[in-house]
């Protein structure tokens, strides 16, 4: 399955979450970009965020950074996202 725009709006927000601490969130504001706005609602209904605005990642959603943020280092040759 490619990726679709929702799934790339998605991943843009995720990799936003800090990964350092279980104590820091982000909010989506809701002057902030209606896609951006969604994605937060999308990964709210998928249980990978505690809050439809953003919120703190589950446990799930810790998983998807990681896998994100891995994915992201080896497409851009960076080693660290």
């Amino acid at each position: 399955m490619p990726y679709n725009a929702d799934l790339v709006h998605e991943m843009n927000l995720l990799v936003k979450f800090p990964m350092h601490s279980d104590l820091e969130g982000i909010k989506v504001h809701s002057d902030a970009g209606p896609e951006m706005v969604a994605a937060a609602q999308r990964l709210y209904a998928k249980g990978l965020v505690t809050q439809e605005d953003g919120g703190y990642l589950t446990y799930s959603g810790h998983q998807a950074v990681e896998h994100a943020k891995s994915v992201l280092r080896i497409l851009t040759g960076k080693m660290a996202v």
